[in-house]
């Protein structure tokens, strides 16, 4: 289990000029209160007080009678509005409250809410998802928080602690953003510059990031105690994202080029080679400073970790044979099965669920910016492959064997995420009725309609118990009445991208425009479209 990381619970509230363009559009008066109404909830934001410790949030719904909604400590208040129907004209105001328990009116704001339509409802996910890595970066660094937990329980040394693949997953949704236009292009360069800048000095070893990071010193913080230097799995998602971020600025003004060149020089440094533990026929996952190889974890699939040996493969530096992705990931042809669960084929052994397929993430962490269409090498037709994995799990929680609460049609996903038990990678066969949001809402490019209904019925009929200021929560579980207000980054990443995967294929047109990347495909002997 990851240990937590604290995020202020005003975090974003400075950046309330961010264009919300998925949201009706409301009539702003001079109120410092901002109100913007969805489809079935209204945001309140409103700047911070000196000497106030709490705020309560009242509603009318017109001839000026107000309702008390909520007291929260925080200055963003998420009002679910279900109970007062749809399609609603609704005036909000702010009452301060004083450590004395005296009150004062803070400002009044009006907001429609309003049926969506799909394209809209996936946009408002899509969005709210984004502000994870724009809201919520760590604001030294730009990086990704390894966890925001609304409802608190933080060690305080873990405040800054930024996670390398989780932000890389994460550049997709800030590249949809300047292209939504959810920030501005200014906004997005500099963002990057910030990120790139930091990377460029935070520690590597032989070119490669570690797990975690110190968002404020740049520092190594070690993932366990034999787990402190290069993590080179997690700096093959960040370099996924990092590469789609070089093509989108290559051809751009002064400071873009300059972004992309220093990702340039990034991926050059970066020692593939050097993790083949002097030359042999596969990759490993981690090197030591000072434990050297000690935890000798060969990269072998299948497993999440096939965008590892792409890069590698394609390094313009440091690249590796074609042998140790052939004798070593695909185990010189052992990587092949031949299983069906409920009607699905799978080629490729997914290690330690041979039967019915891994957790989802297995399927999302690689293909975020490598395009599953039309990928095929000798061992699998990885779209085939990824869709087959989405339709048995979805199979599995439609069954529903195990007679888990709240299982069907509209609500199925397992993979990693928190849990009931703790963290935990959860799967058929591993179940533990837990619902994991990012795998049906990252599978939306394998299965849009069956996606979208877990989506509508997560924003309709679960409301505020799984959707907060950054997206669906990380997990939920209706039996066990389970409902953490927590976000985990490698889980809210590839929702907002394979989310813009599936709508205009963003990541994957930038990613694999990369000419590296294509020769790379051409040395490992991958056909694609």
């Amino acid at each position: 289990m990851k240990t937590y990381l604290k995020n202020p619970l005003s975090l974003g509230i400075a950046l309330l000029s961010l264009a919300w363009s998925c949201a009706p559009k409301e009539s702003q008066t001079s109120s410092p209160v901002i109100a913007k109404g969805y489809d079935r909830h209204v945001e309140l934001q409103w700047p911070k007080q000196a000497d106030v410790d709490s705020y309560e949030v009242w509603v009318s719904t017109g001839n000026n009678k107000f309702a008390k909604r909520g007291t929260v400590a925080d200055t963003i208040y998420m009002d679910f509005v279900n109970d007062l129907g749809k399609n609603l004209n609704l005036q909000y105001k702010i009452v301060a409250i004083d450590g004395t328990g005296g009150s004062s009116d803070l400002g009044l704001a009006q907001a429609s809410t309003r049926d969506f339509t799909d394209e809209e409802l996936v946009n408002m996910v899509e969005y709210y998802t984004f502000r994870y890595f724009y809201q919520g970066a760590e604001p030294t660094s730009g990086m990704a928080p390894e966890r925001i937990h609304i409802d608190g329980d933080y060690p305080e040394d873990d405040q800054h602690i930024v996670t390398t693949g989780g932000t890389g997953f994460g550049i997709f949704g800030l590249l949809a953003g300047i292209e939504r236009g959810w920030i501005t292009k200014e906004e997005g360069a500099a963002h990057f510059q910030k990120m790139v800048d930091f990377l460029e000095k935070a520690d590597r070893f032989h070119g490669v990031w570690p797990h975690w990071l110190d968002g404020q010193t740049g520092r190594v913080k070690a993932f366990s105690p034999n787990d402190n230097g290069g993590d080179l799995v997690e700096s093959a998602f960040l370099m996924q994202g990092l590469l789609a971020v070089r093509e989108y600025y290559k051809n751009g003004n002064d400071q873009e080029k300059a972004i992309a060149a220093k990702i340039d020089q990034l991926w050059k440094e970066m020692e593939w080679d050097w993790y083949t533990q002097g030359g042999k026929d596969v990759l490993f996952w981690h090197w030591s400073p000072d434990k050297e190889w000690v935890m000798n974890f060969a990269l072998e699939g299948y497993n999440e970790c096939l965008i590892t040996y792409i890069l590698a493969g394609a390094s313009p530096t440091h690249t590796i044979s074609p042998d140790v992705y052939h004798k070593g990931w695909a185990r010189s042809g052992g990587i092949n099965t031949d299983v069906e669960a409920y009607g699905y084929q799978l080629k490729l052994k997914h290690n330690g669920s041979e039967a019915m397929g891994g957790p989802l993430f297995w399927a999302h962490y690689s293909y975020l910016g490598l395009n599953p269409k039309g990928l095929k090498d000798k061992y699998a037709d990885y779209w085939e492959e990824n869709r087959n994995h989405t339709l048995i799990n979805r199979a599995w929680c439609v069954e529903n064997k195990d007679g888990h609460k709240g299982y069907g049609e509209d609500l199925w996903g397992l993979t990693a995420s928190y849990s009931v038990k703790g963290y935990s990678a959860h799967r058929p066969g591993d179940d533990l009725g837990v619902i994991s949001p990012t795998a049906a809402l990252s599978s939306m490019p394998y299965t849009p309609e069956e996606s979208l209904k877990v989506l509508k019925n997560l924003y309709y009929n679960y409301g505020e118990k799984v959707f907060g200021r950054y997206g669906f929560y990380d997990a939920m579980s209706p039996e066990a009445n389970y409902y953490p207000k927590r976000y985990l980054a490698i889980d809210q990443g590839p929702i907002v991208a394979m989310i813009e995967n599936h709508r205009t294929g963003l990541g994957w047109r930038l990613f694999m425009g990369a000419p590296e990347i294509q020769a790379g495909l051409d040395k490992l002997g991958f056909e694609r479209k």
